[in-house]
């Protein structure tokens, strides 16, 4: 375990930095990895530089260094990071050690953030393609040249036929901003990378119990007795929360079971590693659940008071005996009770995913059973339990809470008019002019019907938007223009078709610090735009960790070269069609294209009551960040300071108004604590009753609560019926009345008073109700296991099908009709993909970065000895490997067991060759990334989750031959 042996005051003069010696001279590898802790196993402790922050000394002003806290932008972990700079240059950086999260460690891509800022690889200037080549233009000329082609496509075509593709790189501010700006100018067809990352992890959770998100925290997994990881692997993508898993297996001997079908770097730690088949994972949870029914191990009173549904869920997993989970996972029945009999001896455990369960056809299906397990177990709403749910992105999680989605606006409040209703009062717009910025659509009743009410094309499915017949879709006519702002397309399947799909568009824009492969997997000679966008070192706001704690990154630098903030290009493009004093109605300008970010996230303090984004004022997050030495490394909650009782970045929800000093909510559901001082119950979302049965909390309630029993979502009526709305103020009632008077609800009072009261009286906002095991609302009730679309066991797909074809989110979807053709005797391997610790994402800004292109410069797939020697592939052997669509990649080859036999592997961070093409040409002069690769999506094929068009990308089919 990482422990901090200095006392936090420099031992050694500001000049010792290792890393702002790399700005001043050459510095080998070895010496580099050496001196920054990254050759220590990944852990990346980069306590060897001394972990500790040097305090500006009283010099000449040309010689101050200026420490500015900023936070980490690449996973989801939080880490903060130390800038440090001197005449306005960002010259070295250290971890933060009074970070609760990274605890003065850094990862290598956090030790090398600086080189993101300062990377010589970015886009410099505003550029097009003209008769092929990359030209420069001015930002004038850009705004004006894409703000007139908009709106001749909007004109022609209808708003929908532009794209708005957002990011989880923006901060909440920006993504808040992008959300509203796509709502302005009249379309659903917005979306970012949640759709193809947690999209079914926060369908399959909130659909549960309520919210969407981690329940607990990093830190608190200290407190775990059983760690439980499946389809994650979070020693590569989230390296320093190994941190907080290692301290619970080393101080409470917590046993650590990993299921992967990979033999990953995190599987190492592992005291048991189950290998399983990709796309299992429901029939695996169900084979553990049968033994923990069969011996009678299931948390009876748990599940009598909180929980609804479970009988059915009994019923599916008799189904799973051990010979059945066998036949279908391949893990062995012994193994499983083995796991069984582990997590019922050591209780609370958590549960860990990523995206190794949830990019699935049935990927809601998985994230629920993982959920249906810990409530079994009775490991929710505890210290040390929970659904540990790790986040990709710095900000994925703030960018779905606020909204970048093709089915809600921010805050999950839906599409539905009242939630319309409810931002046109936030926003104080007009409901009038916000419905028509929107296209209409006839519905099958011959009735028109306006799209501002019906979920948009997702991102998974843009290049559809663009190449399907629109008599096909439910919009007026197909896309024609694509922004892809801080998006890595290469993230995404079926580029051989995204290709097609980009040749096609009227015009393509991208917004971004980097080029990214959407500037050269194309062959287009025009109507190609790149736009500069600052880095979110070059800006100011918020950003969620993924624990749902709230931190504040202030500037570090004024922006580079030409590059502008995602805010004020927002701005600009708002300014040019015409409504940007709509926009910014109720948000202080700098100047006419610079909103000032404070404002904007008081904006969405006043609007997002549903997931408590309402406490946290910029001015606490700030108060937070400047006193984290005060907050507890386990509990998260502060002793003594100016933050006394609060929890670090006041985890949503933090209910009411800023006033009100909620501190935050550390673990969701937890019933120990009062809902005032951060303990919650199940959210009552889905009615007081089914079938007759209470879906309400039998008898239980958090202390203090006036109402020791389940009861409903709180309301004006609700508020009257008690009795409590005399605690009102006059100011409250009257904004209650200019709602919907008594129907008024916790979610839609702008006052908060109707929070305020609620907690008052003990109770939470959103009722208190049980989790429910069976989501009605679902095309499988009950979590099934069904069958990838492309899979090589055709023994198995009578007893376990998939889908039928149907539309949704306006598309034609397939299912059936592709699991019904046998590829597997032409492509007999599974296909399966993932991170490493190297890169992230679409690797676009990783492999810019000097420091990580030299530790991982190729591309490859990993293939089993066995299938290896059958295939006559030799170790390090170029290969190609092909998609039963028809796309393949050029890759080398590394034999290895850790994957088994049948399955191959390869990490989706690469890009810049495209089907044995080397597209370096492409790239704008000085913009390409040291390290070009295969795209591995460009071999992956067709597959949507049934409920929210997740991509499948862990489960296909190739086949592998000598190059």
């Amino acid at each position: 375990m990482l422990r901090k042996k200095t006392n936090g005051v420099a031992r050694r003069p500001q000049g010792a930095s290792i890393l702002r010696d790399t700005a001043h001279k050459s510095v080998d590898r070895r010496t580099f990895l050496k001196g920054s802790g990254v050759a220590a196993g990944g852990l990346a402790a980069i306590t060897a530089t001394g972990g500790s922050v040097t305090k500006a000394q009283a010099q000449s002003s040309d010689d101050a260094v200026n420490l500015v806290k900023s936070v980490c932008t690449h996973c989801s972990v939080g880490c903060t990071v130390i800038a440090e700079v001197k005449n306005g240059v960002w010259t070295g950086q250290e971890p933060g050690w009074d970070s609760p999260f990274n605890l003065g460690a850094h990862c290598a891509k956090g030790a090398a953030v600086r080189e993101h800022a300062h990377g010589e690889r970015r886009l410099k200037y505003p550029m097009k393609k003209v008769g092929g080549e990359w030209t420069r233009i001015s930002w004038d000329e850009a705004i004006n040249e894409i703000g007139d082609q908009m709106m001749q496509i909007r004109e022609e075509s209808g708003p929908d036929s532009v794209y708005w593709l957002g990011s989880a790189k923006h901060n909440n501010e920006q993504a808040y901003l992008f959300r509203k700006f796509a709502a302005y100018w009249g379309t659903n067809n917005v979306d970012h990378q949640a759709r193809i990352c947690h999209s079914t992890t926060v369908a399959g959770v909130a659909n549960t119990w309520g919210y969407g998100a981690m329940t607990n925290s990093y830190n608190d997994i200290h407190n775990s007795k059983a760690i439980f990881i499946i389809g994650g692997n979070p020693a590569e993508a989230h390296p320093v929360s190994l941190l907080h898993l290692l301290r619970a297996k080393e101080q409470n001997n917590a046993p650590v079971i990993v299921c992967d079908p990979r033999f990953t770097r995190t599987a190492a730690h592992a005291d048991e590693y189950v290998r399983f088949r990709p796309g299992t994972d429901v029939a695996l949870v169900w084979g553990i659940l049968w033994h923990i029914f069969d011996n009678g191990w299931e948390d009876k009173e748990f599940i009598r008071t909180r929980v609804w549904g479970m009988d059915q869920i009994r019923e599916e997993v008799a189904k799973w005996n051990p010979e059945e989970v066998e036949r279908v996972t391949g893990t062995p029945g012994s193994q499983m009770k083995r796991v069984a009999r582990t997590l019922a001896n050591n209780r609370p455990g958590t549960v860990i995913w990523c995206m190794g369960g949830t990019q699935h056809t049935n990927g809601n299906n998985n994230t629920r059973a993982y959920c249906i397990l810990q409530l079994a177990l009775g490991n929710m709403g505890t210290s040390g339990g929970g659904t540990n749910i790790f986040r990709g992105h710095d900000n994925v999680q703030g960018a779905t809470d606020l909204g970048v989605l093709s089915h809600t606006l921010p805050g999950y409040y839906g599409l539905s008019a009242g939630a319309w209703g409810h931002w046109a009062r936030v926003w104080e717009e007009d409901s009038d002019w916000l419905k028509g910025q929107f296209a209409t659509v006839k519905g099958s009743d011959g009735k028109e019907k306006s799209l501002q009410n019906l979920t948009g094309i997702p991102v998974s499915r843009w290049i559809d938007g663009v190449l399907e017949d629109p008599d096909n879709t439910d919009q007026p006519n197909a896309v024609r223009a694509m922004v892809l702002w801080g998006h890595a397309p290469n993230s995404q399947t079926r580029m051989t078709e995204m290709k097609t799909a980009m040749e096609k568009l009227d015009t393509l824009v991208v917004i971004d610090p980097y080029p990214t492969v959407s500037a050269v997997l194309h062959d287009r000679t025009d109507g190609v735009y790149l736009l500069p966008a600052c880095t979110q070192f070059e800006t100011r706001g918020s950003v969620t960790a993924s624990n749902r704690s709230l931190q504040w990154r202030d500037k570090v630098v004024e922006p580079l070269f030409e590059s502008l903030p995602d805010e004020v290009i927002m701005a600009k493009f708002a300014n040019k069609f015409g409504w940007g004093d709509r926009l910014f109605r109720n948000i202080e300008m700098e100047d006419p294209e610079t909103p000032n970010v404070e404002d904007i996230t008081r904006e969405l303090n006043r609007g997002l009551w549903t997931i408590g984004y309402t406490g946290q004022s910029p001015e606490r997050i700030k108060s937070h960040m400047a006193n984290q030495h005060t907050f507890d490394r386990t509990t998260l909650q502060a002793v003594g300071g100016p933050n006394d009782g609060e929890y670090y970045g006041m985890p949503w929800p933090c209910w009411g108004t800023p006033e009100m000093k909620h501190p935050g909510t550390p673990n969701l559901y937890d019933m120990s604590k009062p809902v005032a001082e951060g303990g919650l119950c199940f959210r009552a979302r889905f009615g007081v009753e089914r079938d007759g049965d209470n879906l309400l909390a039998d008898g239980v309630s958090n202390p203090g609560a006036e109402i020791q029993d389940g009861y409903p979502e709180f309301t004006m009526q609700m508020l009257m019926d008690l009795g409590w709305d005399g605690d009102l103020t006059d100011e409250e009632r009257a904004a209650i009345e200019a709602v919907a008077g008594p129907k008024t609800n916790w979610k839609t009072d702008l006052s908060g008073g109707i929070q305020r009261v609620a907690i008052k009286h003990g109770c939470a906002p959103f009722g208190n109700a049980k989790a429910r095991a069976v989501v009605w609302t679902f095309p499988d009730p009950v979590p099934l296991h069904r069958e990838p679309l492309y899979t090589n066991r055709r023994d198995l797909v009578a007893d376990y099908p998939t889908y039928e074809d149907r539309k949704f989110y306006r598309l034609p979807t397939l299912y059936a009709s592709i699991q019904k053709q046998d590829f597997s005797k032409d492509y007999p391997i599974i296909l399966t993909s993932g991170r490493l610790v190297e890169y992230e994402g679409g690797g676009d800004e990783s492999r810019s970065n000097p420091w990580l292109a030299e530790l991982q410069q190729d591309m490859f797939v990993e293939i089993n000895p066995r299938d290896a020697n059958n295939l006559g592939v030799r170790d390090g052997a170029q290969v190609w490997v092909e998609g039963p669509e028809g796309g393949k990649v050029k890759v080398m080859a590394m034999v290895t067991e850790r994957v088994g036999e049948g399955v191959a592997f390869m990490p989706f961070h690469f890009g810049g060759h495209f089907q044995g093409e080397d597209q370096r040409s492409k790239y704008p002069k000085g913009a390409d990334p040291y390290v070009l690769g295969e795209s591995s999506n460009t071999a992956q094929t067709y597959g949507y989750d049934s409920v929210t068009q997740m991509q499948e990308t862990k489960a296909t089919l190739c086949k592998i031959s000598a190059a």
